[in-house]
């Protein structure tokens, strides 16, 4: 077992149970920049081992009862075979000796979480603070939509490892508006499970899985993802999902070979507009909460 490997799941593992984020746009590319591990390993294990997590956190919701299962249902159905097909087309992509292109594809879906993210912030401003109670009405449930969400977000999961909590929940934000940040989080981890682990099947199949490594993220990222979900249960992610913003920005580029200036370049206008998001986030914060208020704290996913 990997020590280094295990820590490094540890803090993953937390930041995923915390922000509902899958492990795949934090994991993957961590064992790939830090560990030098090849991106078609680093992909399989990671989709093995988010297998094992996404149970842990999802347990929590569903005791507290924050998981809507019809939407569960819908996006299941979409994702499962969508999953399995993305584990074929990227193992199938590596085994013919392309894995800079295998990087390139996983640097770019960093990009697109990135962004997706931002765009998440910015509705969950729009749309103000949301009840922790509030449930969204089984009535409201939109089928098609809902599938084809699934789909897609299967078919990248499937690719990437990437996908699951960084672009189809900031889909169903903006598909559904009303619903709660904490059901969104319980919602999706909960949903993940059957998708991951169709991908998962699909990695062990066709993939290049490799068992050691596997075991080393899952002994830091169990303990990890557990932690984290009873945290977000009670308390506020809205600092840290600007930094994590940044993190994968910086990732994607490394992965996309990006210059050693160009890096540096963005790390520091990174680290300009977090501390500049957050500074105008606690001033606006201050000012609309008055004193004796209590501000909800909604847990959220990406």
């Amino acid at each position: 077992m990997h020590l280094d490997i295990a820590l490094a799941g540890l803090i993953v593992g937390i930041v995923i149970g915390l922000t509902g984020m899958g492990g795949g746009a934090l994991m993957t590319p961590v064992l790939v920049i830090f560990f030098h591990i090849t991106p078609s390993a680093a992909i399989s294990s990671d989709v093995v081992a988010s297998f094992f997590m996404k149970p842990v956190g999802a347990g929590v919701h569903v005791r507290k009862r924050t998981v809507n299962w019809t939407l569960v249902r819908w996006l299941a159905i979409g994702s499962v075979p969508a999953a399995f097909t993305g584990a074929y087309v990227i193992d199938h992509i590596a085994s013919n000796g392309l894995e800079s292109r295998v990087k390139e594809i996983l640097g770019v879906v960093l990009l697109v979480a990135a962004a997706a993210m931002l765009v998440k912030i910015a509705v969950q401003n729009r749309r103000g603070r949301v009840a922790a109670d509030t449930m969204l009405d089984r009535s409201l449930v939109r089928p098609v939509p809902t599938l084809l969400i699934g789909a897609i977000g299967g078919f990248i999961v499937g690719m990437t490892s990437v996908g699951s909590g960084s672009l189809m929940i900031v889909a169903l934000m903006v598909l559904y508006p009303t619903l709660s940040s904490r059901e969104m989080v319980g919602t999706d981890l909960v949903q993940a499970i059957p998708l991951v682990g169709a991908a998962a099947l699909g990695h062990i199949l066709f993939g290049h899985l490799a068992l050691g490594l596997t075991a080393s993220v899952l002994v830091g990222a169990i303990p990890g993802v557990y932690v984290g979900a009873h945290i977000s249960a009670r308390a506020s992610d809205r600092y840290i999902r600007p930094v994590l913003v940044a993190v994968l920005t910086i990732s994607a580029l490394k992965l996309l070979n990006v210059s050693n200036r160009g890096l540096l370049g963005s790390t520091i206008a990174a680290a300009v507009a977090v501390v500049a998001w957050i500074v105008v986030s606690l001033r606006t914060r201050t000012a609309a909460v008055a004193p004796g208020d209590t501000e909800l704290a909604p847990a959220s996913a990406s």
